[in-house]
């Protein structure tokens, strides 16, 4: 019992002490996404990007991920779009300013520096399960994450009805982080 006393004890502080919380860095990051629309892919981004990334992945249990954007950011370089996504059906920006992420799981993949996160993604106060590869290449003050995931945007009430766009999406992330 005194063993595992000691082993629980040096594993909270060698947590404490290797696990590190990184901010992503907007200015170094892209939340990039792909969707068809009248048959032409229509691309993308947001910026704003908040949060707090924890990452060892030496203890991937103790790491998380809980980031947003600011959904106002949506650019897809034409303001006429870029101000009709804003809108209630589709955005609704003034209603909920940020898109959510919050993982819940990050295991590890046969590849080295190749992850698996899981977690809830929140569009326009739904919240959906997504999980996608990621890698994770260290820099010098933090890390650079990579990954992307499809989702569908009727499942968070984006786009109403419409039948010119696509229902699936493709979201990249280029993260950007420093200590």
């Amino acid at each position: 019992m005194k063993n595992l006393k000691l082993t629980t004890a040096f594993v909270l502080i060698t947590t404490a002490v290797f696990s590190q919380t990184y901010t992503p860095i907007d200015a170094g990051s892209k939340v990039h996404f792909v969707i068809r629309n009248f048959g032409f892919k229509v691309d993308g981004d947001f910026t704003g990007l908040k949060g707090s990334i924890v990452f060892d992945p030496a203890i991937l249990s103790k790491s998380r991920f809980n980031v947003t954007v600011n959904s106002a950011s949506v650019n897809t370089d034409n303001n006429v779009r870029d101000n009709h996504l804003r809108k209630s059906e589709f955005f609704d920006v003034e209603k909920y300013p940020v898109i959510h992420f919050v993982s819940t799981k990050i295991t590890t993949s046969t590849n080295a520096g190749h992850f698996y996160v899981f977690g809830n993604l929140t569009i326009k106060g739904v919240s959906k399960a997504v999980e996608f590869g990621f890698s994770a290449t260290p820099s010098a003050n933090g890390y650079l994450f990579t990954g992307g995931f499809d989702i569908n945007r009727r499942d968070f009430g984006v786009g109403g009805s419409s039948i010119s766009m696509s229902d699936n999406l493709t979201v990249t992330l280029t993260v950007s982080t420093t200590k």
